[in-house]
C-alpha cells in the first residue's frame, strides 16, 4: 500500500525548471581537480594547475572521470603514483 502523492508534486511545471550552471574556470577546475585527486596517489612532477589549464570546457564531472582515467592509465602501466603523463594522455582520451 502505498501513500498517494501530495498535489503539489504533481502539478504541471514542478519538474521542468533547469538551472544553467557555467563550466568553470581554471580556479574552480583546480578546486575540483584537488578534490578528487585527495583519494590517488600523485606523483611529483604532477601541478594541478597545469592540468586544469589543459582542461578548458571541461565541467566537474569531466574532470573527475578525468582523474579516474589517470588512475587508470598509471594502474597499468604498474606505478605507484600517478604522473603528469598520464593526466595529459587522460585529457587525450576523454
Amino acid at each position: 500500500m502505498s501513500a498517494p502523492f501530495d498535489p503539489a508534486l504533481l502539478r504541471p511545471g514542478r519538474f521542468d525548471r533547469q538551472v544553467l550552471v557555467d563550466r568553470p574556470d581554471k580556479k574552480g577546475r583546480v578546486d575540483i581537480l584537488r578534490v578528487h585527486a585527495k583519494k590517488i596517489a600523485l606523483a611529483s612532477d604532477v601541478d594541478l594547475e597545469q592540468v586544469a589549464a589543459l582542461t578548458t570546457g571541461f565541467s566537474g564531472a569531466d574532470l573527475a572521470n578525468l582523474v579516474n582515467e589517470a588512475a587508470l592509465i598509471a594502474t597499468r602501466r604498474k606505478a605507484d603514483a600517478v604522473a603528469l603523463a598520464d593526466f595529459t594522455a587522460a585529457v587525450e582520451r576523454i
